[in-house]
Parts: C-alpha cells; sequence; structure tokens
C-alpha cells in the first residue's frame, strides 16, 4: 500500500503544473487525500469488516467531497484533480495512471445488480462533469470529454464527446493527456459538410433552371418559353433525383460515418 501511495503522491507532481512542494501536495490537494483514506477503507473493506470503511468513505467525502465507495478499486498512480463532486460506484475499476477532473461520475444506472459500474483502463482521462454508467469497459488511452456522457463500451484509443457520447477514433496518435482542450467537435464537423452539400446542391439546381428572358413580347413566345421551361423541369427532377441518389452514396465522407459509427446512436 506505501508504494501505491507513493505513486499516487509522485504522479500530481507529473500532471499538475500547480504542485509546486511536497508540504502543499500533502495538505492542500483532496484528491490525494480521498484516495489515502479510500486505501485504508478499501483494505478493511476486503478483509469484511462491517460499517468501518463506509464511515471512512463518508469522513473522506466530508473533508474533500470526493465520494468513492469502499468497494471500488482503483490502481495506481491516479490523480483525481481538484474533485469536488466526484462519484465513484461499489463496483467500478479505474485503471493506473487515470486523471480524474472535477465533477465525474463512475456510477450505475440503477437498472442492475451485481457488477453495475464502469471499469476503466490504464492512462485513462475522464474530463469534467462526464458520466460514465453502467457495467462498461473502457479501454486504455481513453479520453472522454467535458461533460460527455458515456453509455456504452469504448475501445482503446479513442476521444469520446459529446451527449450521449460519441467514439472519435485515433488510433495510432500519442495524445497528451493534459491537452484536454483540443479535443474534436464531431457535431460541428458533420453538420458543416452537410451545410456544404445542401449549398452545392442549390447552385446545381440553380443552373438547371433558365431564367426567363425580357424579350417575351407576344403569346407565342410565352407558350414556346412555357413549353421549354416546363421541359426542363422534368429534366431537372429527374436530375435532381440523381444527384439526391449520389448524394446519399456519398454519406460515407470520413467525418459523416464517424459520427453514425459513433455510441449513442
Amino acid at each position: 500500500m506505501l508504494k501505491t501511495l507513493r505513486a499516487d503522491f509522485s504522479i500530481i507532481f507529473d500532471r499538475d503544473p500547480a504542485a509546486r512542494n511536497w508540504l502543499e501536495v500533502l495538505f492542500c490537494y483532496p484528491g490525494l487525500q480521498a484516495l489515502v483514506l479510500h486505501r485504508l477503507a478499501h483494505w478493511l473493506y476486503v478483509l469484511g469488516l462491517p460499517f468501518i470503511p463506509r464511515l471512512i468513505s463518508h469522513i473522506a467525502r466530508f473533508l474533500t467531497g470526493i465520494e468513492i465507495h469502499p468497494g471500488a478499486t482503483i490502481g495506481k498512480s491516479v490523480f483525481i484533480d481538484h474533485g469536488m463532486g466526484v462519484v465513484i460506484g461499489e463496483t467500478a475499476i479505474v485503471g493506473d495512471f487515470a486523471l480524474i477532473y472535477q465533477g465525474v461520475t463512475l456510477g450505475g444506472t440503477g437498472k442492475e445488480s451485481g457488477k453495475r459500474h464502469p471499469t476503466v483502463g490504464e492512462n485513462v482521462v475522464v474530463g469534467a462533469g462526464a458520466k460514465v454508467l453502467g457495467n462498461l469497459l473502457i479501454g486504455n488511452n481513453v479520453r472522454i470529454g467535458a461533460g460527455s456522457v458515456v453509455l456504452r463500451d469504448v475501445p482503446s484509443d479513442c476521444t469520446v464527446v459529446g451527449i450521449p457520447g460519441r467514439i472519435v477514433y485515433r488510433s495510432g496518435v500519442r495524445v497528451n493527456p493534459l491537452e484536454h482542450g483540443s479535443l474534436p467537435d464531431s457535431e460541428a464537423a458533420v453538420i458543416r459538410s452537410l451545410v456544404d452539400r445542401i449549398e452545392s446542391l442549390e447552385q446545381q439546381l440553380k443552373s438547371l433552371i433558365p431564367q426567363p428572358s425580357a424579350s417575351l413580347t407576344s403569346v407565342s413566345d410565352f407558350h414556346s418559353a412555357f413549353s421549354t421551361l416546363n421541359q426542363t423541369s422534368h429534366v431537372a427532377v429527374a436530375e435532381k433525383n440523381q444527384l439526391a441518389v449520389a448524394t446519399a452514396c456519398q454519406l460515407k465522407d470520413k467525418a459523416i460515418q464517424e459520427f453514425f459509427d459513433g455510441t449513442g446512436i
């Protein structure tokens, strides 16, 4: 346990540029204090001691604002940054080197018994206010954007954003865990792509409709122009349908496809 606590202490200097000295970290970092109390409570919980582990957990919640059930399993070098409002459920498992921000919930859905809380892999970043609910498996090197709500499993080396959480694949790209402000906005990318498609179709449709001539001075000229316009309209409708089919086939663009393949759809 002492080795794990030492790892929890030292990781703070790697993850938080505001950590200046050991005395400040020891007494002014509620995330570290909550982990110290949790590891004691978890040890007693595993021994089967009644009441005392929950009492320690409750005291830690009162002192730090972080609620960790004694049954939760937390790996080494875990950093809970600020931590106010963090809730970690009884059957949750948090892997090594995880970074958890304030307001995070690793909770259940209220509909299951047994293993009902998430399993979080190694080197995972969970952004402020994010909710991971249910017996989910979150892979290694995953980043969960601030405010996201994750309701399905997430494979390794991915980024999850949105409500409900949608996956943006970034396999093979090493990501600095502190670069949390550079998360991609998949919804904005898809909306921008669809708007561009609509504008392109409108321009094509305008090019198919002839402009009325100012030299129409007789009824015969008008009927002739109307007939031509009518024929052109039929051609335009046919071409419009063809364009619609072609556009539907083109919806496999990378940004749109990733959006549709994301969890929560």
